[in-house]
């Protein structure tokens, strides 16, 4: 491992400090190590001359989502330390990093690949392929009326319904805005998407499990309001009436470092299921 970029950021406290303390650890192990520093994911759509062997991202989940949708295509293995506040996605925290910079740098490490979604657009004649790891999600403006979708899975017709939106998630994304819509959980390996309506006005319109090999198309059918598409929640863009989108399997993988005390169950328990309990109170102790 001889070439490492490092993105970071800039939002998150005292983040120089933190990059700094990062670059020291790896000088330190290895002082021919060449690091390449971006900030804010800037520049990372143009790394392909870097011949980067890692790329380290300091930050959050939202650091890792946009690095991940930046350098898929290129196929650099992510590891992420988390400075932020959940870190569902980063294996690793600041304060205990140097026993995972040790591994990465003597390449004691198994790569996890995680599906991403591509969303095809037409907007003003061009056609663009947006990438998502998380989820593609279409949804109402902020007035308080609905919007009326038709699905076609594969060509063929599933359903029309009205609700406030739809999303279509990665077993990545299961466990962020698709499970607080009702949505299930994904094991993140697995090769499926889920399409998973937004307040839905038929109670009978629940989640559906497809395969990563099919397509979706998504029409907006009625909308009295603009209605928007949004990518991992970090990228929008409004729609067209009566326009649509196509949704389909990425064609690369973005790549996670996962080293052997990894354990997603244990990571899902102590910042999914048990974080939400303990938001929700302790209902036993309330008599």
């Amino acid at each position: 491992m001889k070439n490492i970029g490092i993105n970071v950021n800039t939002s998150k406290e005292d983040y120089e400090d933190k990059l700094n303390y990062i670059m020291s650890n790896i000088y330190n192990i290895d002082n021919e190590v060449k690091i390449v520093v971006f900030k804010d994911t800037l520049g990372l759509d143009n790394i392909k001359d870097k011949k980067l062997d890692a790329m380290i991202v300091l930050g959050g989940d939202g650091t890792i989502l946009s690095t991940a949708r930046a350098i898929s295509k290129f196929q650099v293995p992510i590891l992420g330390i988390n400075i932020g506040h959940l870190g569902f996605l980063a294996q690793v925290e600041i304060s205990h990093c140097l026993p995972a910079l040790q591994a990465l740098l003597r390449n004691e490490y198994e790569i996890e690949e995680r599906s991403l979604l591509q969303c095809t657009y037409e907007e003003d004649g061009i056609k663009k392929l947006l990438p998502a790891l998380n989820d593609i999600v279409l949804s109402k403006g902020t007035l308080a009326r609905i919007v009326k979708y038709n699905i076609y899975i594969d060509n063929k017709f599933y359903t029309t319904f009205v609700a406030d939106g739809v999303i279509i998630s990665t077993p990545t994304g299961s466990t962020a805005y698709s499970l607080s819509a009702g949505g299930p959980i994904m094991y993140p390996t697995l090769s499926l998407f889920s399409i998973t309506p937004i307040c839905p006005h038929s109670v009978g319109m629940r989640t559906l499990i497809i395969d990563s090999k099919s397509t979706v198309k998504v029409q907006v059918v009625r909308s009295y309001e603009s209605v928007f598409l949004t990518l991992d929640g970090q990228e929008f863009m409004e729609m067209g009436h009566n326009n649509f989108i196509t949704v389909s399997s990425y064609p690369y993988k973005c790549k996670l470092i996962r080293f052997n005390d990894y354990d997603y169950f244990d990571v899902l328990r102590k910042k999914i299921t048990t974080r939400t309990k303990e938001c929700g109170g302790d209902l036993e102790n309330e008599s």
